[in-house]
């Protein structure tokens, strides 16, 4: 045993339904959760961005807007500012740009999940909750190409299924679960070393 997490960052794409998933994956995490998150929401492009000021309210992680440059630190959550794209570098360090919509979304979940893939490799754990579209299935298809774990929330326990069913039609997914169960993995994901 080295001591080092098996694990490096765990990234989220969202849509519809997305609030109430995410707030109920963040309850169900262990204070002193430590694995930084990089989330995608899809958002109005001139949202205040509110979904931080929620997330924070829930006192289980620091939760803030990415911004350009800042490399992903443990016990935060990031969150893609609205009307850009977040994308990881091969240092980890976040990019923001304001490039063409990826299935109709900036940000896009597919952004982030293919760049991310790309940084983080085998270290990454890539995660599609409710949502109305497809945008994360290839990205999240990346993931398991490069080594990551992929998790998906089971369809049926979905607000909007849609980005959920095309998730598992995209890849072979790790672990398929109910949304009050991802964050039960997540909290033994965190703990587990090489």
């Amino acid at each position: 045993m080295t001591g080092k997490r098996r694990y490096e960052a765990v990234v989220i794409g969202s849509s519809a339904g997305g609030l109430n998933a995410l707030k109920t994956l963040f309850m169900g995490l262990d204070s002193g959760f430590r694995l930084p998150l990089i989330i995608v929401q899809h958002i109005s492009p001139d949202s205040d961005n509110y979904l931080i000021h929620i997330l924070n309210d829930l006192r289980k992680l620091r939760v803030k807007e990415a911004d350009e440059k800042e490399i992903p630190m443990p016990g935060v959550a990031y969150i893609a500012p609205p009307n850009y794209h977040l994308l990881v570098e091969p240092d980890h360090s976040f990019t923001l740009t304001v490039d063409e919509r990826v299935n109709y979304a900036r940000p896009s979940i597919d952004v982030l999940f293919e760049t991310a893939a790309e940084a983080y490799r085998h270290k990454l754990v890539g995660i599609i909750l409710t949502g109305a579209n497809s945008d994360g299935s290839k990205g999240l298809k990346r993931i398991k190409e490069l080594g990551g774990l992929v998790i998906v929330q089971d369809p049926d326990t979905a607000e909007v299924d849609s980005m959920p069913r095309a998730a598992i039609l995209a890849t072979a997914v790790d672990h398929l679960l109910p949304l009050d169960e991802i964050a039960t993995l997540l909290n033994k994901l965190e703990d587990e070393k090489k």
